[in-house]
């Protein structure tokens, strides 16, 4: 198996390493105020790559913390039940098996 991710790693890099050597030609990029950066495509592209990436998980990010907060309240609540239920010390043991008569 991990010759088989090394082999389409490597595939993956020759894709996009080709794909970079076709697309440096200049352009420019007119932002407000007239604002303009001038760079080879493929850097731009990477650019903006890496900021849909970064703005992508910064969105996630509230929800992903939320989910935590109530796994760990459904948690507490969870103890909180099978303390007073008695259950927890009298469960039985995962490996045990009952005595023949």
């Amino acid at each position: 198996m991990k010759l088989v991710s090394t082999i389409v790693g490597c595939l993956l890099f020759v894709l996009f390493f080709s794909f970079a050597l076709k697309n440096t030609h200049q352009v420019d990029l007119h932002f407000f105020l007239n604002y303009e950066v001038r760079g080879p495509l493929v850097l731009m592209l990477l650019a903006f790559f890496i900021a849909g990436a970064f703005l992508g998980i910064l969105a996630v990010t509230p929800t992903v913390f939320r989910h935590r907060r109530e796994s760990s309240q459904h948690k507490h609540t969870i103890q909180a039940l099978q303390s007073a239920a008695g259950t927890a010390a009298n469960a039985p043991q995962p490996d045990s098996v009952a005595p023949r008569a």
